[in-house]
């Protein structure tokens, strides 16, 4: 059992330090690997506009975050549909904001997709180990980081899924996650700006297709 896993971690190592000496190579800063330089930071306040398509209906939430308010009203919903929220309204989406987590790519998934002289893009999948439950179908997804190299920024992180996977109630054959970045450089730390999910599902045998598109806004340090 020891050996197995000094030969997981030697695998580990390799597969990674791959990745990092292309990051060497090109002059880029390996801390875009870290996932917590990739989300939206808990200590700026920042706006979002959240808009969810389904055949059935569409639904548009304004909404702000602030880090300097007590924990569960952190989350301020602004609008519902361009109205006043609800009481479910709000509580429905504090819920849902406080399920989101962080979670840390598998070392031993990374590879190097395609290197240009514009681009290089380079793959992971997360740990299962940090996922969080409601995020597991996430293991089975890998995501593509794009990095431009005359900017030496990241500009966007595309997940996939290798697989079906089921998502609460829909089993989801397709699922696109896209989501486009721009650089803080005092922080040294990616934000971002656009998120757009596409999901191509099945729900009791019926086609359930849905797109959610998030936009970020007006980040201010706390």
């Amino acid at each position: 059992m020891a050996f197995l896993l000094v030969i997981s971690a030697i695998t580990a190592a390799a597969q990674k330090s791959i990745v990092l000496d292309a990051f060497s190579k090109h002059g880029i800063d390996a801390g875009m690997l870290n996932a917590d330089n990739v989300e939206a930071p808990a200590d700026y306040a920042y706006e979002l506009k959240q808009t969810t398509i389904t055949s059935a209906k569409k639904n548009t939430i304004v909404a702000k975050f602030d880090p300097s308010a007590p924990k569960e009203e952190q989350w301020t919903v602004v609008s519902v549909d361009g109205k006043s929220p609800s009481k479910s309204d709000i509580n429905s989406f504090r819920k849902n904001q406080n399920k989101q987590s962080t979670s840390q790519p598998d070392e031993t998934s990374y590879r190097i997709e395609k290197e240009t002289p514009d681009y290089l893009v380079v793959s992971f999948k997360s740990d299962p180990n940090t996922l969080a439950k409601d995020a597991a179908f996430l293991k089975d997804c890998r995501q593509h980081m794009t990095i431009n190299l005359k900017t030496k920024k990241l500009e966007q992180i595309q997940g996939l899924n290798e697989k079906p996977v089921k998502i609460n109630i829909l089993n989801a054959d397709k699922l696109d996650l896209l989501i486009k970045y721009s650089r803080n450089d005092q922080d040294k730390r990616y934000f971002p700006v656009n998120q757009e999910l596409n999901i191509q599902a099945k729900f009791l045998g019926q086609a359930v297709n849905v797109q959610t598109i998030t936009e970020y806004s007006n980040y201010t340090k706390k």
